[in-house]
């Protein structure tokens, strides 16, 4: 089965077990979300984790965060989704987690450094909110965050973790696992030394190639092709 193939619910589950798999979700802290249509969305469910997902435990939401199709608890995280989601027309995907290099950075009052070719979708793409407002389960930290995203595809969230969003939930999944990926190189080069940004102009050029459809439709499909032949029962709607 070919990835035009899979259910918006596999896609959420495949993107889960492949996040899972590189340490993004040690607890039930994370979400990833997608547009079913203007008025309900496609959610990972409260109980369970990231890395026991499958495309039958996605639950389906309203807007106001009513359980629609499911049987899995809601998550209450999944509210500030809803913030971004009524500010961006053009994002139609969310994923949020506390992996631990994003975490990291998130500590040190530092915003992501695009340094590194494999950090260049995030040049001139990323916010940073420098102070922290809480658990994000209430209105005021919607707005915030919200505010904060700007028309940018990804943030920094002081003390907290990241945020990537997509016009598709390839897009929002493929920036999530590259976002860990350039945290853990700022990292590593901060504890080495000065880091040197990479040229404006290069890094513009990187970003505009990784953005590409086909380098995000290819790169998700090879993930989750790995993910369905290590986790069969991810295929269980």
């Amino acid at each position: 089965m070919s990835s035009d193939q899979w259910s918006p619910a596999l896609k959420l589950a495949i993107a889960c077990r492949k996040l899972a798999s590189e340490n993004h979700a040690l607890t039930l802290a994370g979400q990833a979300t997608c547009r079913a249509d203007d008025a309900t969305y496609w959610s990972t469910p409260l109980a369970g984790g990231f890395s026991n997902v499958t495309e039958s435990r996605i639950v389906r939401i309203d807007g106001d965060m009513n359980l629609i199709e499911g049987t899995e608890s809601v998550n209450p995280g999944v509210r500030f989704h809803m913030w971004i989601y009524r500010a961006r027309r053009d994002v139609n995907a969310i994923v949020h987690t506390h992996p631990p290099y994003a975490s990291a950075l998130s500590m040190t009052g530092e915003p992501l450094e695009v340094a590194h070719m494999d950090a260049c979708p995030f040049h001139g793409d990323c916010a940073f909110l420098r102070d922290w407002p809480g658990v994000p389960v209430a209105d005021e930290e919607g707005r915030i965050i919200s505010e904060a995203l700007g028309g940018n595809r990804a943030i920094l969230l002081a003390n907290h973790g990241y945020l990537t969003v997509g016009a598709t939930f390839e897009e929002a999944a493929y920036l999530a696992v590259l976002f860990e990926n350039a945290a853990r190189m700022h990292m590593l080069a901060r504890a080495a030394g000065p880091i040197k940004p990479v040229e404006p102009h290069h890094a513009q050029e990187a970003h505009d190639f990784l953005l590409r459809p086909d380098v995000i439709n290819g790169t998700f499909e090879a993930w989750g092709l790995e993910m369905l032949r290590d986790h069969p029962e991810l295929a269980d709607g």
